[in-house]
């Protein structure tokens, strides 16, 4: 299994990378500091590098995690039935996990940092799913 993290802060992307691999969660595990690099990255070939999970910030300068989710509309389609997208944020902002229901590819909210109980509860999810 390949999974993106997209995440600005640094601290935050290590500890759930670490996280991941202790748990032996997935295979492939790439870390971007940007949506716009993660976008791109994406679009230059859906085929081979979209991921079966994405761990997604909100709060990133430039273009926020509502943004890489809006810039991704297009591309649901295509992607969603691979793609797993589960915001992983500081927010405990309940009008954020409501918003967070309007995108279909979106399958869950995490309130940072990441478990192995939150892993855990993936897995299942994905193991159903598939």
């Amino acid at each position: 299994m390949k999974t993106f993290i997209i995440d600005d802060d640094q601290f935050s992307s290590f500890l759930t990378e670490t996280m991941l691999k202790m748990e032996d969660f997935s295979e492939h595990v790439v870390t971007f500091s940007s949506a716009e690099e993660t976008l791109d990255y994406l679009t230059e070939d859906l085929e081979v590098n979209v991921p079966q999970v994405m761990f997604l910030d909100l709060n990133m300068p430039t273009m926020s995690g509502w943004q890489f989710l809006q810039a991704l509309k297009p591309l649901e389609d295509s992607i969603s039935s691979n793609c797993s997208v589960f915001i992983l944020s500081s927010s405990i902002d309940s009008a954020e996990k409501e918003m967070a229901k309007y995108h279909a590819i979106v399958k869950g909210f995490i309130s940072k940092p990441l478990t192995e109980g939150h892993l855990h509860e993936i897995k299942q999810n994905l193991a159903r799913v598939a």
